[in-house]
Order: structure tokens, then C-alpha cells, then sequence
């Protein structure tokens, strides 16, 4: 494949030999567990969000919702610092695996939405008030965020089991 001396290089480094190598929690683990924790703040308020539109808790001012933002983009960027490190240290695994790059499409996607319908959502002049009915666009943007990031965390689940190439070096 093209791109095995690229993957046999970054599998060399010491950053990834140390990711997956060494004993401390601080490696592998510790990098894991940030992952799930950014992907909590950042699927969960989406998800929230999503939900609140489509009618659940729908007493819950939507406005007060934004408050949330915030938390979200750095659950966001937590995942992207993590995920990286994790590709560093399975790169071989990641790069020649097509699920990878369907969870990063779905991913792309969710947050191209969430963009989206936070501007729909928060827009001045918008009826937030307790009961409020969404349009039916809003909506729809709320369902196919819902159904990305379902499909990005199955996707994520899956890597640990449909790759066929773990490393270039062993």
C-alpha cells in the first residue's frame, strides 16, 4: 500500500510508541477515557439540543439551552486532541480501515449541523418560549444530527473490531 512507509514512520515515533506502549495511565487509558469524556459534552448537548427541538422537555426554554455551547465546542476539541493521539498510535489501524473514515464523515456532518441549527435555533427574533413548535426544517436538521451521531459513536465501537491491519511494525 502507498501510504505503509508513512504508517511504518508515525508507528516508529516515540509519541506513538509511547501511546500504546507504556504502562501509565496517562497513556493509551488516560487518552481513551478523555475520548469518551469529550465525546459525553459533545454528542450529549448536541443530542440535548436535537432532542429539545423535536419536543422532549419541551418546557425547557430553548435560549437557555446556549449556555451550553461552550461546553460542547470544548467536548469538540478534547475529542479532536484525543482522537489524534489515538491515531498516532494505531495509525496503520485507523488509515486502512474505511469505518474510520465514515465515522470522521459522520462527524463532519453532525457538527456541519449542529453549526446549522444553532444559528436557526438561537437567531434573533426566534419564539423560544416553553412549547414553542420548530419548523419543520429545524426539525428535520435535529433528526439527522441525531442519526449522525448515532452512526458516528457505532462506527467509533466498531474500529476496535473490523480492522484487518493493526501495525506496519510487528
Amino acid at each position: 500500500m502507498i501510504l505503509d512507509p508513512f504508517l511504518a514512520w508515525v508507528e516508529s515515533t516515540t509519541l506513538s510508541q509511547w501511546v500504546v506502549g507504556s504502562p501509565s495511565m496517562f497513556a493509551f487509558p488516560g487518552i481513551l477515557t478523555l475520548h469518551a469524556i469529550g465525546m459525553g459534552f459533545a454528542v450529549g448537548i448536541s443530542g440535548g439540543l436535537d432532542l429539545r427541538i423535536l419536543g422532549v422537555a419541551g418546557k425547557v426554554p430553548l435560549a437557555e439551552m446556549r449556555r451550553f455551547l461552550p461546553i460542547l465546542w470544548a467536548g469538540f476539541w478534547l475529542n479532536a486532541a484525543s482522537g489524534m493521539l489515538l491515531l498516532i498510535g494505531y495509525p496503520t489501524k485507523a488509515l486502512t480501515n474505511p469505518v474510520f473514515y465514515l465515522k470522521l464523515t459522520l462527524i463532519a456532518v453532525a457538527m456541519v449541523l449542529l453549526v446549522r441549527i444553532s444559528r436557526r435555533a438561537f437567531a434573533t427574533g426566534t419564539d423560544t418560549t416553553p412549547g414553542n413548535e420548530f419548523s419543520p426544517r429545524l426539525r428535520k436538521l435535529a433528526i439527522a444530527s441525531l442519526v449522525c451521531w448515532a452512526g458516528a459513536i457505532t462506527a467509533g465501537r466498531l474500529l476496535a473490531y473490523t480492522y484487518t491491519r493493526l501495525t506496519q511494525l510487528h
